[in-house]
């Protein structure tokens, strides 16, 4: 059963004991909401502080003439290497990077200096020689320990620890991969009749980890020999190694994306290593894939890994091919973390996972409809390879013109069935029969049950003067993911315009007036008052501040990332590290999970975390934030689900409210019905059987005093702010008017 004990402590107290905290009573709590009311009544009475004096003062003065205090003051700094403190500024307290990211110079060729012998790929496979793979042809599966009672007697008391959706999911996955939960019924069974792979679609942040990792501890006492591979995006790879750790499942985990091993590798595959002199990568990979075939274990590897030694991109030697072969022929039972993501059938990860052998697969996704419906089809087929077949057996149904040429193949049966979803109740049904035998839904009553609740708004913003001729002005681009990157850019401030991937923009694309250049937008850079989202998202900081909630930023683009850090450095002083972090996907994985449990201590100093939508959006936790700003808009609303769900989730202690930010005279607005269009494609399809269909929708909510978001108020009324505001839609998706809304609307938008 899992049990989660306490770590062993790093700190020694040498006897003195630690008082303990005491629980503050009811005066003392009382009296700390009366300081917190303090505190957000003083940052109120700042709202709209920010000003440009600096840049209005000088903007006619030429640099020769200005001293250095104004430079830096206008973020013109001179920076000089401080092997203390790292990149900083030598006249003011700018820091532009600490040291800790700051690199040593690379010597080169150490391992010619160091006289070491190197080795071919030859000297490789002959090492190789000496791990004794069995033959792939072995049932993986066929052998139980088990015979009387359930499944769940096979750990004892494991099920009272479980939510009960995961108990059905459970039983769910037991039945789709072994055929049922009896265990006599198991043993009798050819293992064949109705087994196959299964679809674990629980909401996010519902427990989708633990319930795996309960079923693989009982799937793996039952059958020990049955080698499960559990493929999941490079990030949360240590989040499984620390899952196994937290709930006390003792089973070796090798992770094959490090080069490190985790002590649990086979003794003899060690010892080969230790007495050889060649220890590169491939090698250090076979001796965890050694280890992992020999013994009762679990092998765990990213996407991007599995597609470079499975996949037929890349030429590989003896030493390759043997790898290769390991990955697709050994496991006996496969996870897919984050299963939606492999879902282009013409993507080189989605034909080297279809090769896998095994038909015993496991897609976890809170969010498997992404985009359209081909994409689920893919996912579908990848989960289960004889879905398409199942599809062409299906009773056949007459229907009008074209649909009926399109039956002849699977995929035709399946677009002309999906093409009329959210027209046709019939349609739906037959959709459902389809895949509910092996996807089981949840669509996180659970979190309405356990949380405080959760706040959704869409918030349309009027853009200052200057921001507006610059949208304007780009809409003569005619490469539509060039457009769409600088009007993400744009919407935030107008200075993020030199900070654009290659040049400035082309003269005879854009309409840009001469006046304004870079010299122009350099000297507007720390006024966020010329960008009505960073202007939007520093007074919702300092009053979310003085309210002791931290603010988590995502955005598909990171460019805005090192501008809002400037605007924080400037305005209120703080630096990277200490009350600023950011996570994206160069931040190196240990120091990811670092950063994460700093956020996370409710005792650290950190105030905000800027997060990469792609990055950061799936399989991480990120309870310490009750305020969550999405900067921009993306096509795909399972991943702003997702995103939100970051800090939305078993754990949270607060309520979370959720800022959807949208330009007004964009195209956002027109993104964000899209989106919402494709989520409610995705509610028709993937609800639960027993909840009322009108019901599908329904958001979290809390008593209405409860939700009541006294900040945005408080910027809504404020007199500074208030013009900013053209409209606020709350719970935007619960509602079927937000499409005819914003279309009726955008049309006037000014």
């Amino acid at each position: 059963m899992p049990v989660v004990e306490p770590e062993l402590s790093l700190k020694f107290s040498f006897g003195i004991q630690k008082p303990k905290p005491v629980e503050k009573s009811d005066f003392e709590k009382e009296l700390d909401q009366l300081w917190t009311e303090f505190d957000f009544a003083l940052k109120s009475d700042e709202i709209g502080s920010f000003s440009s004096v600096v840049e209005n003062e000088y903007s006619n003065v030429p640099e020769s003439e200005m001293n250095q205090d104004t430079l830096c003051r206008l973020g013109k700094h001179e920076l000089i290497l401080d092997e203390r403190i790292g990149i900083r500024c030598k006249f003011c307290s700018f820091i532009k990077l600490e040291i800790k990211y700051v690199l040593p110079p690379l010597g080169t060729n150490p391992v010619e200096r160091s006289g070491k012998r190197t080795t071919s790929a030859e000297d490789d496979a002959s090492l190789l020689d000496g791990l004794h793979f069995e033959d792939a042809s072995v049932d993986l599966c066929g052998s139980s320990v088990h015979t009387r009672g359930t499944v769940w007697d096979i750990v004892p008391g494991v099920r009272e620890t479980m939510y009960p959706h995961q108990q059905e999911g459970f039983e769910f996955m037991w039945k789709n991969l072994a055929g049922d939960v009896d265990l006599e019924k198991l043993n009798k069974s050819t293992g064949s009749d109705g087994v196959g792979g299964c679809v674990i679609s629980h909401a996010p942040g519902t427990g989708k980890t633990l319930l795996t990792i309960i079923f693989l501890q009982t799937y793996m006492r039952q059958y020990p020999s049955c080698r499960p591979l559990i493929i999941a995006p490079r990030s949360m790879l240590l989040t499984w190694e620390e899952e196994f750790k937290k709930w006390k499942v003792d089973i070796p985990f090798h992770n094959l994306n490090k080069l490190e091993f985790s002590g649990k590798e086979k003794l003899a595959a060690l010892s080969l290593m230790k007495i050889s002199a060649h220890r590169n990568k491939n090698f250090t990979r076979m001796i965890k894939l050694f280890s992992w075939n020999s013994e009762t274990s679990i092998l765990g590897i990213s996407y991007p890994l599995f597609e470079k030694l499975a996949g037929e991109r890349f030429v590989l030697d003896k030493e390759g091919e043997q790898i290769r072969k390991i990955l697709l022929q050994k496991p006996g039972l496969l996870v897919l973390d984050e299963g939606h993501t492999p879902r282009n059938e013409r993507s080189q990860i989605w034909k080297a996972l279809s090769k896998i052998e095994t038909e015993k697969r496991i897609i976890l996704s809170g969010t498997p409809f992404q985009n359209n419906f081909n994409e689920l089809y893919n996912t579908l087929c990848l989960v289960r390879p004889t879905f398409a077949e199942k599809i062409q057996s299906q009773p056949r149904k007459i229907y009008q013109g074209k649909i009926v040429a399109e039956k002849k193949e699977a995929k035709g049966k399946w677009t002309s069935l999906t093409s009329s979803i959210g027209k046709h109740d019939d349609r739906l049904e037959e959709l459902r029969a389809m895949i509910d035998p092996f996807v089981h839904v949840h669509k996180g009553n659970i979190l309405k049950e356990n949380l405080p609740g959760l706040r959704d708004c869409v918030i349309v913003l009027h853009p200052p003067p200057l921001q507006k001729r610059l949208l304007q002005a780009i809409q003569g681009i005619q490469n539509p993911l060039e457009l769409e990157y600088m009007v993400s850019l744009l919407s935030v401030h107008p200075s993020l315009l030199i900070s654009m991937k290659g040049s400035f923009p082309r003269k005879e694309e854009c309409n840009i007036e001469e006046s304004i250049n870079e010299d122009m937008l350099e000297r507007i850079k720390l006024d966020p008052n010329e960008g009505v989202k960073i202007r939007f998202l520093m007074e919702l900081i300092r009053l979310s501040e003085a309210m002791n909630e931290k603010v988590l930023v995502f955005s598909q683009f990171i460019e805005p990332f090192s501008f809002i850090k400037e605007q924080l450095r400037s305005f209120f002083g703080w630096t990277e590290g200490k009350e600023v972090l950011q996570m994206d996907g160069k931040l190196d994985v240990k120091i990811r999970q670092s950063s994460i449990n700093l956020f996370n201590d409710p005792t650290s100093e950190v105030r905000i975390l800027l997060a990469s939508m792609k990055a950061c959006s799936e399989g991480i936790n990120l309870v310490g934030a009750s305020r969550v700003v999405l900067l921009d808009v993306v096509w795909n609303p399972s991943v702003e689900r997702q995103a939100i769900s970051r800090a939305y989730r078993l754990g949270q202690k607060k309520v979370v409210y959720t800022y959807h930010l949208i330009t007004s005279g964009t195209k956002e607005g027109e993104k964000y019905c899209r989106q919402a269009e494709k989520d409610r494609l995705s509610e028709l399809v993937f609800s639960s059987r027993h909840m009322d269909g009108d019901k599908l929708n329904a958001s979290p909510t809390v008593l209405k005093d409860e939700m009541e978001d006294k900040i945005l108020e408080e910027m809504v009324r404020h007199n500074k702010l208030k013009g900013m505001f053209e409209k606020i839609i709350y719970q935007p998706k619960d509602s079927n008017l937000f499409g005819d809304f914003w279309l009726n609307n955008s049309q006037t938008s000014t």
